[in-house]
C-alpha cells in the first residue's frame, strides 16, 4: 500500500492489524468514532533501531521531518494534587511546559513525567507513546500545526511501527485540546 508520507515497505489500514499495537491502541483504533474513518489511519512497520529522528528520516522519507508530532506525558501539579496529561507537537518542536500546558492545566508546575509513570499510565512503551488509547479521563492538549496537516506520523504505543493519521483526527481525540503555540521552535 502506497503511504500519504514517506516511504514503506509495509503499511496497512489500522483496523487490520490490531495485533501490532498495545491493547490500550488496538482499544481505541477498534472503537474510533472520529469523522475520519478508523481505515485512514495507518500502521507502518518501521525497525526500532532507526528510531532516532536523523536515522528515521534517512531510511522512510526526508518528508517526515515536518509531518511527524511526538506524543509526551506530562504532570501538572497544584497544593499536591498532580494532573497527568498528553502534549502532541510537531516533531521539529519542544512542548511549552512551563508556560502554555501549566496555565492549561491551572497548574503551579508542570514537567515531564517520569518514564515509568508515562508507560506504566499509558500501558504503551517508553519511545513509542501515542495520543491514540490514553487513559480517557486525560487531557490531550494537541498544538494546531497538528492538526493542520493532511497526516501525522506518531508512535503506535510500541517502539516498532508508527501510525499515520489525518492531522485533523487529532482534534477529534477524547479529552483533546487544541491550542496555538503549544509548541515552541
Amino acid at each position: 500500500m502506497r503511504t500519504p508520507i514517506g516511504h514503506f515497505d509495509d503499511a496497512r489500514p489500522a483496523p487490520a492489524c490490531l495485533d501490532e499495537l498495545t491493547s490500550p491502541v488496538a482499544d481505541a483504533v477498534r472503537t474510533w468514532r472520529g469523522s475520519v474513518p478508523a481505515e485512514q489511519i495507518l500502521y507502518v512497520d518501521t525497525e526500532p533501531e532507526w528510531a532516532d529522528t536523523a536515522t528515521f528520516v534517512e531510511h522512510y522519507g526526508r518528508d517526515l521531518l515536518e509531518q511527524s508530532a511526538n506524543c509526551v506525558v506530562v504532570a501538572g501539579k497544584r497544593g499536591g494534587e498532580a494532573t497527568l496529561a498528553a502534549c502532541v507537537v510537531l516533531s521539529t518542536t519542544r512542548v511549552d511546559v512551563n508556560n502554555a500546558v501549566r496555565r492549561q492545566l491551572g497548574a503551579r508546575k508542570a514537567s515531564f513525567a517520569s518514564m515509568d509513570t508515562a508507560t506504566g499510565e499509558t500501558g504503551m512503551e517508553y519511545g513509542g507513546i501515542t495520543p491514540l488509547g490514553l487513559p480517557g479521563d486525560w487531557p490531550v492538549l494537541v498544538d494546531a500545526a497538528v492538526v493542520d496537516l493532511p497526516y501525522v506520523l506518531v508512535g503506535s504505543g510500541r517502539r516498532r511501527g508508527k501510525l499515520l493519521v489525518p492531522g485533523k483526527a487529532f482534534a477529534e481525540l477524547p479529552g483533546a485540546v487544541v491550542l496555538e503555540g503549544l509548541g515552541l521552535a
